[in-house]
């Protein structure tokens, strides 16, 4: 589940090692580039950490994150 806190939505995703992770952070990628819309991220080894606002609207949720969070999930079921 996405948690809204600090002008974020903030999610954080496990995988069975760094090249799933890694996969999973091109296909949002790809995603995002679409939206033009790009993430705040990490990685460290099979853990993917996204946080999502939109700049252009005062660094604030909006429902472009909203938008962009729905398909990361969708990518990751």
């Amino acid at each position: 589940m996405w948690e809204e806190k600090e002008n974020t939505l903030y999610k954080k995703f496990k995988f069975q090692n760094f090249s799933e992770a890694f996969a999973f952070m091109t296909r949002i990628a790809l995603e995002a580039e679409k939206m033009d819309h790009h993430p705040k991220w990490t990685n460290v080894y099979n853990e993917v950490e996204v946080w999502l606002n939109t700049h252009d609207a005062g660094d604030i949720v909006t429902e472009k994150d909203r938008k962009l969070a729905k398909k990361i999930d969708a990518i990751k079921a």
